[in-house]
């Protein structure tokens, strides 16, 4: 059977001391310790600090230029809003000038046209008057030969006899006047 032991110094009255708490092993403990934290410092200096200062100066690079590049797209953007709003105005302000010339037209158009059709109306309305005043000479002329005759048949009927056209044609000319 293989005993295992554990290094211990013993201190004075029988008791062991911890060996990292021995003052006999400090001077090996520190020994290494210079050592190893050479070492450490060696690593950390040579290897490790470099790429993590590489890493934190890409990760500064990207950011800035990532700010870099979105501020030039806020610029960017910036300025084609302004072009877009100006443009909005221009073809407002434009539409309105077209949309006034074409009422002015239009209204042009429509006072031309209504007033070929007053004249066209007033003629018609002239001639149709005309038309009437005629209908209506032809109608009084045919109402006092029917008159005429219809008085001579009422004195005749009445008197017994024949009265003449003239005197009847002289009697309603008498009223009419």
């Amino acid at each position: 059977m293989a005993t295992t032991t554990t290094e211990t110094t013993e201190a004075p009255g029988g008791e062991s001391k911890f060996p990292p708490l021995d003052v006999k092993s400090f001077p090996s403990q520190l020994f290494w310790l210079v050592i190893f934290f050479a070492a450490l410092y060696l690593l950390m200096g040579r290897l490790v600090l470099p790429k993590l200062a590489a890493i934190l100066s890409a990760r500064k690079g990207q950011i800035d230029g990532d700010l870099a590049r979105a501020s030039a797209l806020k610029d960017e953007t910036e300025a084609a809003v302004k072009h877009y709003e100006k443009a909005l105005f221009d073809a407002r302000a434009k539409a309105t000038d077209i949309g006034r010339d074409t009422r002015a037209k239009v209204s042009a158009e429509i006072d031309a046209e209504q007033a070929t059709l007053d004249g066209a109306l007033s003629k018609k309305i002239k001639d149709a008057e005309a038309k009437v005043a005629k209908a209506k000479a032809k109608a009084m002329e045919s109402v006092e030969s029917i008159a005429g005759e219809s008085a001579a048949d009422i004195v005749a009927s009445l008197t017994g006899g024949k009265t003449l056209k003239t005197a009847v044609a002289k009697a309603i000319a008498s009223v009419k006047r």
